[in-house]
């Protein structure tokens, strides 16, 4: 299997890509695919496909920023069972990850990641690949070393329409030992910073956002 990096909306394997988060994601977390002609020219941000015989079965895009010293996993597709692509796609992006914060001169506290919480939708289904399964996944980040943010998550469609998605919770992964908690400011900061792309935001996020802002810190807690 192949690690393979995306750079342009013309290749081939983003157009599977694409393809295959549209088989697996909800229609409210899928980027239109012309949107991605920029993002994917950012070298910040890291798209990479999982191709197997000339096949795209998996893939994952994430980004660090050095400024706040945290990354984070926008998202990871396993489109096949059986093949070990979860595993194959964790510990490649931690290499590469950490390949880039060198790099960059700067050091990395944690990753964050959004994760559904099953346990407040309906929906399991994510077009049929057990592995994407939200129980499934949610278990995977617990054993990873992931916490979620103990707050009432909502962000943004990713479909521009503004409206909200719940039933999520954000998580994080620290890197540095004993780390039991967050600053607010570094999340909001964060959550400013990441959804900037999109223009129309849910009342329920700046809402979050004040929320947040009028605290010290966050507790990270099991998922």
């Amino acid at each position: 299997m192949d690690y393979v990096q995306i750079t342009s909306i013309d290749d081939p394997n983003f157009t599977a890509m694409h393809r295959l988060m549209g088989e697996v994601f909800p229609a409210e977390e899928v980027l239109e695919a012309s949107a991605w002609a920029g993002p994917l020219q950012d070298a910040s941000i890291r798209v990479f496909a999982a191709v197997h015989e000339g096949e795209v079965v998996g893939a994952t895009e994430y980004r660090f920023y050095p400024n706040m010293r945290v990354a984070m996993t926008d998202f990871t597709i396993i489109g096949r069972e059986g093949l070990g692509i979860g595993p194959f796609l964790a510990r490649n992006r931690q290499q590469d990850l950490f390949r880039i914060v060198k790099e960059s001169g700067s050091s990395v506290i944690g990753m964050f990641a959004e994760i559904y919480n099953p346990y407040l939708m309906e929906n399991h289904s994510f077009g049929g690949i057990k592995p994407m399964n939200p129980f499934v996944r949610r278990e995977v980040l617990a054993h990873l070393g992931y916490r979620k943010l103990d707050f009432t998550y909502v962000h943004p469609s990713w479909q521009q329409d503004g409206e909200g998605v719940h039933e999520l919770d954000l998580c994080f992964l620290a890197y540095e030992e004993n780390l039991t908690e967050l600053p607010s400011g570094l999340v909001s900061e964060f959550l400013r910073t990441y959804y900037a792309i999109l223009e129309h935001k849910p009342e329920a996020w700046f809402e979050m956002i004040d929320q947040l802002e009028s605290r010290e810190t966050v507790v990270l807690q099991p998922i």
